[in-house]
């Protein structure tokens, strides 16, 4: 069987169970809102488009990702699915962590708690970096290498949007405790954003 086969199935699968985590959490707390700030949908729209690029961008199925020895395209090809299973391992653990405060727009709720444990030990926003992973396993499997390139721009820009209100709010409510937090933790990726 083609090593290709089997990565674009693992990144198939890994997408339902990306997804799935969402459905099966906890459902958000019915806390009141203490802060919310809904513009930070608009980060989610962008990022959104930042996928659409991709798939749309594909390349013909089942090609290497860029014309290079067979030895390299084999490595592109563990790296797209290594990506692929560490995002869902990532988001899960994410989302457990936040259990019931987790929200699909920025918002703090009353008795809300800054996370700092699980993956939040090394990104402040570990379900922005597996939603990078994913987009980076699904480009490297089946995007053209430009059409990778322009959906990371456009992810940066979602993404930069996204957490310039979560942090906003979360500066608010936990001052100098998340001041600290953003000065030994780095935002998407560890040492680079």
């Amino acid at each position: 069987m083609n090593i290709s086969v089997v990565v674009l199935v693992v990144i198939i699968v890994c997408w339902f169970a990306f997804f799935a985590v969402f459905i099966i959490r906890k459902q958000p707390s019915k806390s009141p809102d203490s802060k919310r700030d809904s513009a930070s949908i608009y980060g989610l729209v962008v990022q959104g488009l930042s996928y659409a690029i991709v798939w749309a961008g594909h390349r013909e199925l089942l090609t290497p990702f860029l014309p290079l020895s067979r030895n390299l395209s084999l490595i592109f090809d563990v790296i797209a699915a290594t990506l692929a299973i560490a995002s869902v391992a990532m988001v899960y653990s994410a989302v457990k962590t936040l259990g019931r405060g987790w929200s699909l727009t920025a918002r703090v709720v009353e008795g809300h708690e800054l996370a700092t444990t699980g993956t939040y030990r090394f990104v402040r926003h570990p379900i922005y970096t597996a939603m990078l992973g994913m987009l980076l396993a699904t480009g490297l499997a089946v995007s053209h290498w430009l059409a990778l390139f322009l959906g990371l721009i456009v992810f940066v820009i979602g993404t930069t949007i996204r957490v310039t209100r979560e942090e906003r709010l979360l500066r608010e409510t936990f001052g100098s405790n998340f001041d600290n937090y953003t000065r030994r933790v780095s935002a998407i990726v560890p040492g680079i954003w």
